[in-house]
């Protein structure tokens, strides 16, 4: 087999490998090895010693140094270096930092203190508990970007509610879902940090980059939820005074300014200070982290067992990011060395596709990863395949990062892997069934490939804010 082939080889072997339930990061890391010394074996010096050896009995000195020859191979000198390269990589270092205030966040019982008010404040408007939801899920994903706890607090929080105002279980499992993964698209978003380490895309531009294409994400969710609940009524009745009831505007106000505006503050501040320049993603995320603590001795929510949890699933995140993007650069420099980078890109060009029709397809194929593949191992595994081809079909891989983190919507809401779909099967109630929840999900799928398509029609969406900011 040539080399290419077996670059070939090793990219399918890690996909049956990941089907079967491997440690993603672990198998990337032992094929890299695996094959990596494949690679880099020098066979003439081996068949030297080997020869050496069999001509007598061979000394300790002999045996000594061709023990020293098998493990001289510069597959572990890569392996080194790609595990220093990761954990010195500046733009990484902001990951730990914005999920240790995701998770204060989330135990600082704002979130529940945020619905009610926007239940309330949402009273007299069609699907008022589904937009109050919505609106929740996308502030509390913003300040978290993990879609699991997002998706099971709203789930735990929210969804009781709106069963027991006899919404239909479909139409509000679907808004929990679609909801709760807003976090991997807005900013401050650890996908985005992700992309922007494997692409070498300026962060600060990708995140202004985002803004426009998740709000109008958001708009076409609220525009669905409020559409429906006008033409059908019946899947999101009026709220009774029982259920939400009326409150003085004084009362309701001051309930705005104690829920809302804190955690509003927090996220601009952090954002803010990012896109004007006023700090690095990583001092910003440092004040997001130090923001978060504060809040929750304000709300009295800080204690002991809750700052260890945050700590200790901060940790084992980061270390399973970490550990992905040393077994992702080990794995994609031994396929690339092998000449499986070329091969593919070669086939590619070989296809006679226009910019679009490039896109178009990149897109399907990460649409369809995102079935079995969750977003850290599509973007950190697969997308680096297709930014070589970036610059042959002259497509911005900031335009294709926003297309990418749209697309990415798609992977919690896909059945049959629809994560987001089983996080809130895990915590719903037994009447409410998997496909009921699945059949939700699927308008707001739609919504997310409307959003793609403006995209497509209408690029300034993605480049406005950016251009305006900091030019071209």
């Amino acid at each position: 087999m040539t080399d290419p082939q077996i670059a070939l080889m090793m990219l399918g072997l890690f996909i049956v490998f990941v089907f079967l339930g491997f440690p993603i990061a672990f198998t990337l890391m032992a094929m890299g090895i695996g094959f990596g010394y494949y690679a880099y074996y020098d066979a003439r010096r081996m068949w030297r010693a080997f020869d050496r050896l069999a001509e007598d009995a061979g000394t300790w000195e002999q045996w000594r140094l061709w023990v020293e020859g098998f493990y001289n191979n510069r597959i572990f000198d890569l392996f080194v270096n790609q595990t220093y390269t990761v954990m010195s990589n500046e733009v990484l270092t902001a990951v730990p930092l914005f999920l240790f205030m995701g998770y204060i966040v989330e135990r600082a019982n704002i979130v529940d203190r945020l619905f009610s008010t926007l239940n309330i404040a949402a009273k007299n408007m069609p699907g008022s508990m589904g937009v109050a939801a919505l609106i929740t899920c996308a502030l509390f994903a913003t300040a978290t970007g993990i879609v699991g706890a997002v998706v099971t607090l709203m789930g735990l929080l929210a969804l009781p509610a709106m069963l027991k105002a006899r919404y239909d279980p479909s139409f509000a499992s679907g808004i929990i879902c679609a909801g709760g993964t807003l976090g991997i698209l807005i900013p401050p978003s650890i996908m985005l940090i992700v992309y922007a380490a494997a692409s070498s895309v300026s962060i600060v531009r990708l995140y202004a980059a985002a803004l426009l294409p998740g709000l109008t994400l958001v708009g076409l969710y609220l525009v669905y939820v409020i559409g429906r609940s006008i033409l059908q009524p019946s899947v999101a009745p009026k709220p009774s005074n029982e259920e939400v009831p009326d409150i003085p505007k004084s009362k309701l106000f001051l309930m705005i300014l104690t829920s809302l505006v804190p955690l509003a503050f927090l996220i601009l501040a952090v954002l803010g200070s990012i896109l004007f320049g006023l700090a690095t993603p990583t001092e910003a995320a440092s004040i997001g982290a130090l923001g978060g603590i504060f809040l929750a001795f304000v709300y009295r929510a800080m204690t002991w067992q809750r700052m260890r949890e945050s700590v200790y699933l901060t940790v084992r995140t980061t270390a399973m990011v970490c550990w992905l993007f040393v077994g992702s650069y080990t794995f994609s420099s031994v396929f690339s060395y092998l000449g499986g980078e070329q091969v593919i890109s070669e086939f590619v060009q070989s296809l006679n596709l226009s910019p679009l029709e490039f896109l178009l397809l990149a897109q399907l194929i990460i649409f369809l990863l995102g079935w079995p593949l969750e977003w850290s191992e599509i973007i950190i595994i697969f997308v680096p395949i297709f930014l070589p081809l970036l610059k042959f079909f002259e497509v911005d891989p900031l335009f294709f990062g926003i297309l990418v983190a749209l697309n990415l919507q798609t992977s919690f809401l896909t059945p049959p892997m629809a994560m987001s779909a089983y996080y809130l099967k895990g915590i719903a109630p037994p009447e409410v069934k998997l496909t009921q929840i699945f059949k939700g999900v699927m308008p707001f799928l739609f919504c997310v490939f409307i959003s793609m398509a403006l995209i497509y029609a209408y690029p300034q969406i993605v480049f406005y804010l950016p251009e305006l900011m900091y030019g071209r």
